[in-house]
């Protein structure tokens, strides 16, 4: 297995501290509105890694945080509170906002086959862990207390920019002449700890802390939860590109002051989704969701594959014209495989070939574009097509794009033969007269089939069924 690592700027060979056993930390959304499908590649790449990992044998436990409180709109220590800002947009309590959109937050990541973490910790259950590691850091110097706030003092490091590319004379994240400089830092890329009430008096979510009444920074949480889950020694942590400064980069000063040693030893970063106005943000206004893709008529998985197509440390343009070509693929591909015999005996010494095929290219820094080519490949060859199929079962543990599935049959199986030739012919017909535009035969096709049990559903990958 190799990755790119962020922190050595250079490929390398995967090598865990415990042999077959993998500590994986993944930064998890901020629940203050929908993850917009820009986000969702983020998470499509790290549950590839993760599968890829689990595929080539090691165990792997998973740590997510979910962040409902602490994180400011600049990542930079300024601007609104965004849960506040989700609460006031909606009127409803910032634990009702949380709670929401957790769970739409699970939804689109369940439609886009994206396996849960093995932990899923809210910033908000671990509020003694982050005041532990503050009083640490303020006994051990790292840290000190202004205007009300605690703050790490990053001069106390000879290598605070090891992760990124910055260096003492830009400047930071988020700091720019129209936004409000916090006039308490010593130092420009110091960041806050902890809050108290002279950052945000009507601050909804408060707890008492030494150092006052208030509620911690958005950096420390990510520290502290996995440590707790992973010990202070992790393998891989993950995040989009936007993460690497200052997130990142504060999590692993705050870290390696506090625990004395070198805390992470691999840093996989996912790059922007962008669309034709940049790179995708929610302050746009109107932006992409898993819904929306649904609403105009996309399988979620094909937006999955969209992503695969392309590989993770590169730009992706986001266009739905890229998105129906990806969707024409998607369709004829798993239509091939459907059409697969599933009788014979599996060819084990070619699936063996096949397997080392697969790791030696996805395993490659996740190159799942080529993956998805030697599917291909593999239809192409003169071997049986229960060797295919068993194949391309074992391939989809890791792209996890229902290969095998086929949409038009795969609630069917109580339907006979004659029934499903004439839904098929019904399905047919009405194609041709919404292509005519005559809507009231198509109409009409429907309500037939709906009396039938039979339910339509038509997407851009065509016109699918199920039984009621």
């Amino acid at each position: 297995m190799q990755i790119y690592n962020t922190l050595t700027k250079k490929k390398e060979i995967f090598k865990p501290i415990d042999e077959k056993q993998v500590g994986m930390y993944t930064c998890g959304p901020t629940v203050y509105h929908y993850a917009h499908i820009g986000n969702l590649r983020s998470y499509i790449m790290e549950d590839v890694l993760e599968k890829e990992l689990r595929y080539e044998g090691y165990n792997v436990k998973r740590v997510m945080n979910i962040t409902d409180v602490g994180h400011l709109s600049s990542d930079a220590d300024t601007g609104e509170d965004k849960m506040l800002k989700g609460a006031k947009r909606e009127h409803k309590t910032v634990l009702e906002i949380a709670k929401f959109y957790t769970d739409a937050f699970f939804s689109d990541c369940n439609k886009l086959n994206i396996k849960r973490p093995d932990v899923v910790e809210p910033a908000t259950n671990c509020i003694d862990e982050f005041i532990k590691m503050i009083s640490g850091l303020l006994e051990k110097g790292y840290a000190y207390i202004a205007g009300g706030n605690v703050y790490f003092d990053t001069s106390k490091l000879d290598k605070y920019y090891t992760l990124s590319s910055h260096n003492e004379d830009d400047l930071m994240v988020g700091v720019r002449d129209d936004v409000d400089v916090d006039e308490n830092k010593r130092n420009k890329t110091d960041f806050v700890l902890w809050f108290t009430k002279s950052k945000f008096d009507d601050q909804e979510l408060k707890w008492d802390s030494p150092w006052g009444v208030g509620y911690p920074g958005w950096h420390i949480e990510c520290s502290c939860i996995s440590m707790k889950h992973l010990g202070e020694n992790l393998d891989l942590h993950c995040g989009g590109i936007d993460n690497i400064f200052p997130h990142h980069t504060n999590e692993i000063a705050q870290s390696e002051a506090y625990i004395g040693h070198k805390w992470c030893n691999y840093w996989f970063h996912v790059h922007h989704l962008n669309d034709k106005q940049g790179k995708m943000s929610k302050s746009k206004g109107d932006f992409l969701t898993v819904s929306l893709l649904e609403k105009k008529g996309y399988n979620p998985l094909v937006y999955r594959m969209f992503c695969l197509q392309s590989h993770y440390r590169k730009p992706l343009q986001f266009s739905y014209e890229v998105l129906d070509s990806v969707a024409a693929g998607y369709k004829k591909l798993k239509n091939r495989i459907a059409k697969l015999d599933k009788e014979g005996t599996v060819n084990e010494a070619k699936a063996a070939e096949y397997k080392k095929k697969f790791i030696e290219i996805v395993g490659n820094d996740l190159n799942t574009a080529s993956g998805i080519t030697l599917i291909y490949d593999l239809l192409k060859d003169d071997v049986n097509d229960a060797t295919k199929r068993y194949i391309i079962e074992d391939f989809d543990k890791v792209l996890s794009l229902d290969l095998l599935e086929n949409e038009n049959t795969q609630e069917s199986s109580d339907v006979d033969s004659e029934m499903e030739q004439y839904i098929k012919e019904r399905i047919l017909k009405r194609a041709e007269a919404k292509k005519a535009k005559d809507f009231a035969t198509a109409d009409a096709i429907r309500e037939e089939l709906a009396a039938k049990g039979i339910v339509l559903k038509d997407t851009r990958e065509g016109t699918t069924w199920t039984k009621a």
